[in-house]
């Protein structure tokens, strides 16, 4: 209690301290900043972690989430069941299905149909890691991924899983990932954001959910720690370049003249959105000329281009996304977010989940493979993953079931480099798919293996808000060793 009084104390006689002096700390921190006219980027150099950081050495420099948004279905796609074709049809026992949460949309159902992978599974690479037909591709990499096959959650619905992993809460208003690794790692670059989000979904625009910004939120840390949405249509930054009539140099001195009143603003109240006001500015000037070289694909071998499929030029897409993601992290981007929607497939299971894997499956390895021949793959984190899986049994008419619902009690993710380990397997469910049998990996799991291999331990990486110290795991989750290579 004594330490806590202490440290309200120093809080306030900071605030004071950065509030009524305009030679104060702020002050001068400010004019570091500025410099010869120069401020540091927000996400730039001038973007630094916390002291005490990394706990332990990092595996992973650099992260890249492939988000498939919608629940792909991990029966389809990883985790083979042949039980459920000797049981096609036939309702899965009541001892399996115990009290298991299901959505709305099918908890009152009284028939459970079991509905068998629509796809034959086969074996891939030198570890013959069991995987979809449908996904060839990320088959070819196989030897590169750990697959984990005892994912959980407590999430029944879309918004609210991708918000329980994204920020440890499924209520919107806490700090994402992204944002927890900036605050604490802070940035590699000068020239573009920490913490790049891009967008895409399936070219049918099948599936419904929408991508909220707290997906890539700050909560309630500064908010120059948030996710920096690059659009997929139109501009990829907005607003970069000058006004007709404007210089370069024009729009530099106006930045400048902007930041001295800025600094005196800074100096008189100490707001940290002020700090990160400044900061947007300054990276929208460099982003001037760092954006234009990241998207000019002309180096590019067409070996490359044709790895990442026919879509890689297309601009919005999935595999376009993908390609743009591989030359953020080569530029020291530390966390790429790609979030793609169209796997929610209640209704089209024998039609969309194959398109869907055509779209994907391609993009996703080649940036596996892409990272590996740059060298980059040791050191650079890649996960695939989503809110939840899909159930066993079939949706619709029990008779000719035609898609399957929201399913969180078992699924699979794929995770490769930065310290995981290469071919492997890692849980497993019973023969229906439903209950984990070994070692389970819960959300909070999850992000806490994540923290641990960027040198981060997950219980110490905290944040004081509203009279509490906050952490991306809440008070749960555990390092998965079993996953570490």
């Amino acid at each position: 209690m004594e330490n806590e009084v202490q440290q309200n104390i120093a809080r306030v006689n900071r605030r004071q301290l950065f509030g009524s002096t305009a030679s104060g700390v702020g002050a001068a921190a400010l004019a570091s900043l500025l410099g010869n006219g120069n401020l540091q980027a927000a996400g730039g150099s001038g973007l630094q972690g916390l002291a005490d950081l990394p706990h332990h050495l990092a595996k992973a420099k650099r992260v890249v989430l492939l988000w498939q948004g919608g629940g792909p279905s991990h029966i389809d796609l990883f985790d083979p069941k042949p039980v459920l074709r000797e049981m096609e049809g036939k309702d899965i026992p009541d001892s399996v299905r115990g009290t298991t949460r299901l959505s709305t949309m099918s908890s009152g159902y009284g028939k459970w149909p079991c509905v068998p992978s629509i796809k034959p599974f086969q074996k891939y690479g030198n570890s013959g890691l069991e995987l979809s037909s449908m996904l060839p591709k990320i088959g070819s990499v196989a030897d590169e991924i750990t697959l984990v096959r005892s994912m959980n959650t407590e999430a029944v619905n879309h918004a609210p899983g991708v918000t329980f992993f994204l920020t440890g809460s499924q209520v919107p208003g806490r700090p994402s990932l992204g944002s927890w690794l900036s605050y604490g790692l802070g940035s590699e670059t000068d020239e573009l954001p920490t913490f790049v989000v891009m967008t895409s979904s399936d070219k049918a625009k099948t599936c419904g959910q929408l991508f909220f910004d707290y997906y890539w939120g700050s909560g309630f840390l500064p908010s120059r720690f948030q996710g920096v949405r690059f659009r997929n249509t139109g501009d990829l930054v907005p607003y970069l370049a000058n006004p007709n009539g404007m210089s370069r140099e024009g729009r530099r001195a106006l930045l400048d003249d902007i930041a001295a009143m800025n600094q005196q603003h800074l100096a008189d109240y100490g707001d940290p959105e002020i700090d990160t006001r400044i900061s947007q500015y300054e990276m929208a000037f460099r982003m001037q000329t760092s954006v234009p070289d990241l998207i000019d694909f002309s180096k590019e071998s067409a070996s490359t281009i044709e790895r990442y499929g026919p879509d890689a030029l297309a601009k919005g897409t999935f595999a376009n996304n993908c390609l743009v993601a591989r030359r953020l992290l080569e530029r020291g981007v530390r966390f790429v977010q790609l979030m793609h929607a169209g796997w929610d497939q209640h209704g089209n299971l024998h039609t969309q989940l194959e398109q869907q894997c055509l779209d994907t499956d391609a993009p996703a390895a080649a940036l596996v493979q892409d990272l590996k021949d740059r060298g980059m793959l040791e050191d650079t984190l890649v996960i695939w993953g989503a809110e939840f899986g899909r159930t066993p049994f079939g949706q619709g008419d029990p008779l000719k079931p035609t898609g399957r619902d929201h399913f969180g009690r078992a699924f699979s993710w794929w995770m490769a480099g930065g310290g995981v380990k290469k071919g492997a397997v890692h849980g497993s469910t019973d023969d229906y798919g439903w209950n984990i049998t070994e070692n389970p990996v819960h959300v909070h799991d999850m992000q806490a293996t994540i923290m641990h291999l960027c040198g981060i331990d997950h219980t110490r990486l905290t944040y004081r808000f509203q009279g509490r110290q906050f952490r991306l795991t809440d008070v749960h989750g555990e390092v998965v060793q079993g996953i570490l290579a």
